[in-house]
């Protein structure tokens, strides 16, 4: 089970459209979208204000372009919008993906975006062949990490939570993933401390490469 944004899809690769249009700025918009858009779901999650992921990722850029100073108009914002549904994968995932799918393993996405984000993405990128099931929170209407998001993959999936790896490159992702009952791997592509929050995944790895090798080997 894979979380999709930032784990397999780069939601940084954005930046070279947003430097397009606005020269110099580009990373910083693309950092700041990035963690207002997080800090969203977290917040609407403890409001119990739940919009779907669509409508927070608008929301947190317009909140990014104006504490930038960046004037956006309707074309901007479509094209940065749209450019969600085509996200890059990181360069190490088909490979990764392909190895875990010829060991038989049953490859899912649970994910924060919204069925309407989840299916062009998978498809743009080519990995509907080796993903074969993306589930939303929208079932729920809250966000990760909450407890109600990781039971959806035991209800769709009908297997024990032991039996279901979940890979994140979210810390606090995998640490609400392990507080439930999964076995957590975490991508640490910048080693970067563990957050402290009651409990810590079960592996760490640099990147998704190293996945299929970890999983061949007795997991301990």
């Amino acid at each position: 089970m894979f979380d999709a944004y930032g784990t397999l899809f780069d939601v940084h690769s954005v930046i070279a459209l947003c430097e397009q249009l606005w020269p110099g700025k580009g990373a910083a918009l693309s950092q700041l979208w990035r963690a207002k858009q997080l800090e969203y779901t977290w917040q609407r999650s403890l409001m119990r204000r739940y919009e779907d992921f669509s409508r927070v990722t608008e929301a947190a850029l317009r909140y990014a372009c104006a504490a930038l100073g960046l004037q956006i108009d309707e074309e901007r914002r479509r094209s940065l919008v749209a450019a969600y549904l085509t996200l890059a994968t990181f360069p190490q995932v088909g490979k990764a993906l392909a190895e875990l799918k010829a060991m038989k393993l049953r490859l899912a996405i649970l994910s924060n975006g919204s069925p309407a984000m989840l299916r062009p993405l998978v498809a743009n990128a080519g990995l509907r062949g080796l993903i074969g099931i993306a589930i939303s929170v929208d079932q729920t209407k809250i966000y990760k990490p909450a407890p109600a998001v990781y039971r959806l993959a035991v209800q769709r999936l009908r297997v024990p939570k032991p039996t279901i790896g979940f890979v994140s490159s979210n810390c606090w992702d995998a640490c609400g993933a392990k507080s439930f009952g999964f076995r957590a791997f975490w991508i640490n592509r910048t080693g970067a401390p563990v957050d402290e929050l009651g409990a810590t995944p079960d592996h760490v790895i640099g990147s998704l490469a190293e996945l299929p090798a970890l999983i061949r080997r007795p997991l301990s």
